[in-house]
């Protein structure tokens, strides 16, 4: 984000039914089948979407109980879960073909531990987490409040089903700095798929009252600034509008780009994948550290080999918020946290089915759930930090 104090930031989000996050919510769904199966089932799969068809492929080692009528039966409750129920795009008649099969055994060497050696990471890559205090969940505003904008109007349209609006969705808010500080809204576009019926105007005024419900008290944007379907209709949507992939919503599932993204996906991924595990690993200490009033700011980057255990390295910068060294910071979160993917998945108890869940809205800034998801999200090494930097 910015270093100038005064600018204006945006960030999108797209709701559970847009074509991507569709195909995200299924990978995501096949990974907790497999991981309710056997909590150490390996899972890459990948979802593309188009046209009442849906197509999965993939490298997974899991027991045989998964079969392939079980995954064509999680694609399906994740559709009918989202509400497609659509001539398009039904999670009844849509196609769907699995061409799912056996993990590498080379990348499995390199990943199991065996003998004197720990579990190596599943791929090379390099992993960001931030937090900061423009939200009360610790997240950059434009972000929160665009995810806050579609969860509102998708809680209305599970609620009530002549509510008019379809489960295609996108947002996108422009928030206003100053002193960098968020301080209003210049803009706000959301674009909803709706009934055929639905006027313009209807459909305008119903997403205001959530934006408005959503937005803090005067951060309303102008009038001539507040976009609601700005083609003028959007009665075709999701896969069949447009084809979707998993893995293409990075930037919305993290920061909303206030923030660097390492650039691998998060869904379909089993918790061995750092893509995924030490991504969520980097953003609780990131959030720790900020709950515990160490900084004002902190971006944390991870970086790992595959097959190699533990982080090459460890990158911490507070952007000058900071009230204890960096440096310091960098070589005592390892004695907090036990880095390793194992260290990573024991300690945030991942090799749960917990991931469906985290596929649309955002996968931090989210409350802690008695399930264990989105135990990234806890702030339990506060009392520690402060000891620790008293």
């Amino acid at each position: 984000m910015s270093t100038h104090n005064d600018f204006l930031f945006t960030s999108e989000s797209v709701s559970e039914g847009h074509p991507d996050k569709v195909c995200d919510c299924i990978s995501d769904k096949v990974v907790d089948v497999f991981l309710a199966a056997d909590p150490y089932a390996r899972v890459a799969c990948e979802t593309m979407a188009t046209t009442n068809r849906v197509i999965l492929a993939g490298e997974v080692r899991g027991p045989a109980s998964v079969t392939h009528d079980k995954l064509v039966a999680a694609a399906r409750d994740a559709v009918r879960e989202i509400g497609y129920e659509q001539e398009g795009f039904h999670w009844q008649n849509m196609k769907v073909e699995v061409l799912i099969h056996a993990q590498s055994s080379d990348i499995a060497m390199g990943v199991d531990s065996s003998g004197n050696k720990d579990e190596g990471a599943g791929d090379q890559g390099i992993m960001f987490g931030y937090a900061c205090r423009e939200t009360p969940v610790l997240m950059p505003a434009p972000i929160y409040y665009a995810h806050k904008i579609l969860r509102s109007l998708a809680e209305t349209r599970h609620k009530n089903n002549q509510s008019g609006l379809g489960p295609d969705a996108k947002s996108q808010v422009t928030l206003r700095y100053v002193n960098g500080r968020p301080v209003a809204a210049t803009s706000v576009v959301v674009s909803t798929q709706h009934d055929e019926a639905m006027s313009q105007e209807a459909i305008r005024e119903l997403v205001r009252q959530h934006v408005v419900a959503t937005l803090p008290d005067g951060w309303m944007c102008p009038e001539k600034s507040f976009y609601v379907n700005p083609t003028g209709r959007f009665v075709i949507g999701g896969p069949d509008g447009d084809a979707g992939l998993t893995g293409r919503k990075i930037i919305v599932d993290t920061y909303g780009g206030a923030a660097p993204h390492g650039g691998g996906a998060f869904s379909g991924k089993d918790p061995t994948k750092v893509d995924r595990s030490a991504a969520y690993a980097a953003r609780y200490l990131a959030k720790n550290i900020v709950a515990a009033e160490l900084a004002e700011r902190c971006t944390i980057q991870l970086s790992y080999a595959i097959g190699v255990s533990y982080p090459l390295s460890i990158y911490i910068n507070t952007h000058g918020t900071g009230q204890v060294d960096e440096s310091r910071l960098a070589e005592i979160l390892p004695e907090f946290m036990n880095l390793s993917p194992r260290g990573i998945r024991e300690h945030l108890a991942l090799n749960r089915p917990i991931y469906a869940r985290t596929a649309a809205y955002g996968h931090f800034g989210r409350e802690p759930d008695h399930e264990g998801g989105f135990s990234w999200e806890k702030t339990d090494l506060v009392p520690r930090l402060k000891r620790e930097f008293a």
